[in-house]
């Protein structure tokens, strides 16, 4: 139990704390757009695709956002949350090992080939009388 909730505990913060390194990473920094990173050319395609701009609430400009001016609060706790259990899903997840193969047989315990089999007698379940 104390493990799960560790790993609930670093999923969470790892979560909230990956957003602004992976946005900077990326190119949607503090300061705009980096020039030839992936955000600008993103935003390039975006441009292309809307006529010359970036339209208001697109993933573009969302991210931009973002990268600008960092994550609201609401958004960071349910960030945390959700790193949470999915850090509480893997620190639960128990590695399972195949048990050791079994121990060959000697061979007195094993049957052979020419081993007869006992079957029971024929009976003929009506008798010879009956049938004339």
């Amino acid at each position: 139990m104390l493990k799960r909730a560790a790993a609930a505990a670093i999923g969470g913060a790892l979560a909230v704390g990956a957003v602004p390194v992976v946005l900077n990473v990326v190119g949607f920094t503090g300061a705009g757009i980096a020039a030839s990173s992936l955000a600008a050319k993103m935003m390039s395609a975006a441009a292309i695709a809307n006529g010359g701009g970036v339209a208001a609430g697109s993933l573009v400009a969302t991210l931009q956002s973002v990268g600008a001016a960092g994550l609201s609060t609401s958004s960071n706790i349910l960030l945390a949350s959700v790193g949470s259990a999915f850090g509480a899903w893997l620190g639960g997840s128990k590695e399972t090992t195949p048990p050791p193969p079994a121990e060959p047989k000697t061979e007195e315990e094993q049957p052979g080939e020419n081993v007869p089999q006992v079957e029971s007698p024929n009976t003929p379940l009506e008798s010879e009388e009956d049938e004339k």
